[in-house]
């Protein structure tokens, strides 16, 4: 199983992580900025509020003892009306904004990701689990956009409610206010204490996901091995220990972010006291009219509510920085080179392959390729055998440019493949690996795969060829039938798509990594038959491990620890009786001890 990936880092930079999600979102700021002034001028609404609420209550209780000004009264609930009800507006519109920016800011990120994807090294997916990048391009993202939407927006609100209530607090009286201010100073220091202690949990909560979603995608994609080795407790033990730190990171984290609402909550009523008994008493002594009381009690609730909505806005930018963090850090992850510059391509390529001294090694300071050296001439069809680990698939990989040589070249018709594009290079191929890979769509949709111009006809003639024509028209909807979950195909019938799919894109150059590993011994015998019909004029590169089917291949290069060992025809290895007739014997004998 691939190395579940856990979280090392005990802190993000939390400073330049959201500089760059700002940076990332400059296109968008006009809009931004104006939902947040919309956001800003209905709240300042609001906040007048509760003053024409203090001229409300004053009229009424000085008509209580003789009469009350109802022309006042209706005048002053008319405009409170008016002022809640453009708070109401505004929020609508800084909502319709917010959410519009937040969507096109989140589509942006998935289609660089995308993009980024088809410019990574092969390294970076041998060394990462596909759950982990899958996890990047849906959670992550999903939490930077949930933030943009919501707890900016709140963020902005909750501090101009803060100030403006503040204002006006000591703007109708500088006792009630400094009573309230510090019944409220005790939030303070716990919110920035808590928000301290949840950042680090928020960032291990974010890894402990994507390490929890690589488990799961890998399982599940290989689930029938996984039952057939019985390895079901060992997954499960396994995904309860990813379960376990996910479960104590998300614990932890969000008890002390839930822990803030409900402590600001206990600080909000204890203004309410704390006011009532300071504004009754100076409402005794004839210093402040009972409106102003009342006032006071709606501006505590208006000030001290935004101090929990800061800290749970505050808590949301710590898990959304986390976030962040991950994204940026692929985005960042170092690209293939950029190939814009070479003029250089193939055309018409008559299928001449030869390695020059190929030295490579995954790690540049272990090789596993030492001095290769190949020809391979047009039309020929190339074997390449060897034990376990000797680099045969590796050779392949090089020739398809998926890494880098250490040293040497590789050319095709004389031209280093260094000096090509990469698409050009990959366009001279068609390739038939030993792992099927056939997407959710019609049968013809999987054959054709990104070939243009190609014929219902032409696709039956290499159906036909292959051997599977037969057993298409015998699905319901023939070639149009959508292959998925519903659909059953032995591993067999899938190996023969793929290899259809290789044989309809018509490369001048054709890899077959194992190609008949799944097929029965008929079956490859019809298959090998086709394959030499349609290689004729194609140089071909086989990776087999069942010697007896590239008995009839031009040149079989047998290699042994990265290197050629022996080469030759079957004929002339096995006359040399070394290392290939070894190989050979052997698993003929195999085959007899069997029988």
């Amino acid at each position: 199983m691939a190395k579940q990936q856990v979280a090392t880092k005990q802190s993000i930079d939390f400073k330049g992580t959201m500089g760059k999600l700002v940076a990332y979102c400059r296109p968008y700021v006009p809009l931004i900025i104006i939902a947040l002034l919309l956001s800003v001028v209905g709240t300042i609404f609001t906040i007048v509020g509760p003053s024409k609420l203090q001229e409300m209550t004053d009229h009424i209780t000085v008509g209580l003892m003789g009469e009350i000004d109802m022309d006042a009264v209706l005048g002053i609930g008319i405009l409170l009306s008016v002022l809640y009800g453009l708070s109401v507006i505004f929020s609508f519109f800084q909502g319709y904004i917010m959410a519009t920016v937040t969507q096109k800011v989140t589509k942006s990120l998935r289609t660089r990701i995308s993009k980024k994807i088809n410019k990574l090294p092969l390294k970076y997916f041998d060394s990462n689990s596909n759950g982990d990048v899958l996890s990047r391009v849906t959670n992550d993202i999903d939490t930077i956009g949930q933030t943009m939407n919501q707890s900016v927006g709140m963020l902005v609100t909750s501090v101009t409610m803060l100030v403006g209530s503040l204002v006006m607090m000591f703007y109708t009286n500088v006792w009630m206010s400094v009573t309230a201010i510090v019944s409220t100073f005790l939030g303070f220091a716990f919110m920035t204490v808590m928000i301290k202690k949840s950042q680090t949990h928020f960032v291990h909560q974010q890894a402990n996901l994507g390490a929890m979603n690589g488990h799961v995608e890998e399982i599940f994609s290989g689930y029938d091995v996984v039952k057939v080795y019985n390895g079901e407790q060992k997954a499960k033990e396994t995904f309860n220990e990813i379960n376990e730190k996910l479960y104590e990171s998300s614990w932890k984290s969000q008890f002390l972010s839930g822990l803030t609402m409900p402590l600001m909550m206990f600080v909000g009523n204890f203004g309410y006291v704390a006011v009532c008994i300071v504004g009754g008493a100076l409402a005794m002594d004839g210093q402040i009219s009972f409106g102003v009381i009342v006032a006071f009690m709606l501006y505590v609730r208006l000030f001290t509510q935004p101090l929990g909505q800061i800290a749970q806005a505050a808590t949301s930018l710590q898990s959304t920085a986390a976030a962040a963090a991950r994204v940026f850090e692929f985005l960042e992850e170092k690209e293939l080179e950029d190939e814009k510059h070479k003029s250089k391509m193939l055309k018409n390529v008559k299928g001449q392959v030869e390695f020059r001294n190929v030295t490579f090694g995954y790690d540049p300071n272990k090789l596993i390729i030492n001095d290769f050296s190949a020809r391979a001439l047009p039309g020929q069809k190339i074997a390449i055998v060897g034990p376990t680990g000797a680099g045969k698939t590796t050779i392949v990989n090089l020739l398809m440019r998926f890494y880098e040589l250490n040293g040497g070249e590789i050319t095709i018709d004389g031209v280093p493949i260094h000096e090509l594009p990469r698409e050009n290079v990959h366009e001279q191929f068609c390739m038939v690996l030993q792992d099927t890979w056939l997407f959710e769509g019609t049968i013809k949709e999987n054959i054709v795969f990104n070939k243009q111009g190609v014929t219902d006809a032409d696709v039956k003639d290499v159906c036909k060829a292959v051997g599977i024509d037969h057993f298409i028209r015998t699905l319901t909807h023939g070639y149009d039938t959508v292959l998925n979950e519903q659909v059953n195909l032995s591993a067999g019938q899938k190996q023969l798509i793929t290899i259809a799919r290789a044989l309809i894109a018509n490369a001048p150059l054709l890899i077959l990594d194992e190609a008949t590993s799944s097929v029965d011994t008929r079956t490859e015998l019809l298959i090998q038959e086709a394959m030499d019909r349609l290689m004729a004029g194609r140089t071909s590169f086989v990776i087999a491990h069942r010697l007896s089917t590239i008995k009839n291949a031009d040149i079989i290069l047998v290699m042994k620890d990265g290197d050629i060992i022996e080469s030759g025809n079957h004929h002339e290895l096995l006359a040399a009786n070394g290392f290939y007739a070894d190989l050979y014997n052997s698993q003929f004998e195999t085959a007899e001890a069997v029988v």
